[in-house]
């Protein structure tokens, strides 16, 4: 269990990111908190040098949708790395299992499937409180950390 802000790092550690694409797919569902876990990855992004004109966006109903939204970047666009956001909050039913699995295993597939990494940046949690804690509150922003992931690995495919 989290007991601190997790999105704390050294800033002085991370490439370069001016010369990189990124790609952001943002689900719609739960927008307050996918909102915020956008606006701190691309806060992050944009610290660490990489061009506004670089970083496009687009968005999805819902986190499973996450999945064909980002195989559409991938197939259509020269990305550098990508990142999903979502969120999926426990409800009463096995829903909540059922897309946080085909998500998870979406996502690994198309990393298996292209050489763009797609960064996993969907809270799965079991409360509302859960997961505004990991999208800006008192265990920081999931959003800065993925995007920190996603200047790093195109940073490594770039040195390759």
């Amino acid at each position: 269990m989290a007991t601190a802000n997790l999105s704390l790092y050294d800033s002085e550690s991370i490439p370069d990111a001016s010369p990189f694409k990124f790609g952001i797919v943002v689900s719609e569902w739960n927008p307050d908190i996918t909102q915020n876990l956008f606006d701190g990855a691309r806060a992050t992004l944009l610290e660490h040098g990489a061009k506004d004109e670089n970083i496009l966006s687009i968005k999805v109903p819902g986190s499973f949708e996450l999945i064909n939204g980002c195989k559409q970047l991938l197939i259509n666009k020269e990305l550098d790395a990508l990142i999903a956001i979502g969120n999926v909050i426990k409800g009463e039913t096995e829903h909540f299992t059922f897309v946080c699995e085909g998500v998870t295993q979406g996502i690994k597939d198309l990393n298996l499937k292209y050489d763009t990494p797609t960064i996993f940046c969907v809270l799965t949690d079991h409360t509302r409180q859960q997961s505004i804690d990991r999208s800006g509150g008192k265990h920081g922003n999931k959003g800065i950390e993925c995007a920190v992931a996603a200047i790093k690995m195109a940073a490594l495919n770039s040195s390759l």
